[in-house]
């Protein structure tokens, strides 16, 4: 496929609880050290949960997913997937077609272990189809010095990777020129990841002493200065 074989975005390294970690313009994190991918809040199925109670959403958006999904896939060529919560938006989501979409993604990298800790989109949407091979968690789940969750919290000796926020920021220009940017969220405990999935929308995160926000856009990620 052609998307397998884009280039990759650049990514931004930080140190994160004695890790490096690199932060990716595809709005997902990658851990070197443990060869993991993370990846927060698909809502795969959103637009078609839409189209189903009449609202005319555009298709396709489950396949550019996992097409972008696989290109990292095919680039970084993890041990691990890591999806931190709402891998399917709703039951209306399990469609013929995006369950036939996503049991071909899954046949491409068979090999490859999976885990979902389970959002609360998951509670409604249900499991992964068993055939998807998909393990599934409660959060928070442990794994080296971090703790996998999907809701933003604290964890007693471990650092959270969260998502479910879908964080976002406002970067202000002359006048009244802005630019909305899907970002990461760092604070002293737990860091939020952007969604990865296209047609989430994005919670406006605030600036605050103790956080940083690295700011995604233009294939590539940088560190968003104080009051800017």
């Amino acid at each position: 496929m052609l998307a397998e074989q884009a280039a990759p975005g650049r990514p931004l390294a930080i140190e994160c609880a004695g890790e490096m970690l690199w932060l990716l313009p595809e709005r997902a994190l990658w851990w070197p050290a443990g060869r993991v991918l993370w990846v927060a809040d698909l809502h795969l199925g959103k637009a078609a949960t839409y189209r189903a109670l009449g609202q005319p959403v555009p298709a396709g958006t489950t396949r550019e997913n996992l097409a972008r999904l696989s290109a990292l896939l095919h680039h970084y060529q993890p041990a691990q997937l890591v999806f931190l919560g709402d891998f399917l938006h709703a039951a209306q989501a399990r469609t013929t077609s995006l369950l036939a979409e996503l049991a071909g993604w899954r046949q491409g990298h068979a090999a490859l272990p999976c885990v979902l800790v389970r959002g609360n989109h998951d509670s409604r949407a249900g499991d992964p189809p068993l055939l998807l091979d998909i393990e599934t968690v409660d959060e928070p789940w442990p794994i080296g010095p971090f703790a996998a969750c999907h809701h933003p919290q604290k964890v007693a000796a471990r650092y959270v990777i969260a998502g479910h926020l879908h964080p976002a920021l406002t970067l202000r220009g002359p006048g009244r020129d802005h630019l909305r940017l899907p970002c990461f969220s760092f604070d002293e405990r737990c860091a939020v990841l952007p969604a990865f999935g296209e047609f989430t929308g994005g919670w406006q995160v605030e600036r605050q002493p103790g956080r940083t926000l690295y700011a995604v856009g233009g294939q590539a990620v940088w560190r968003v200065p104080a009051g800017r």
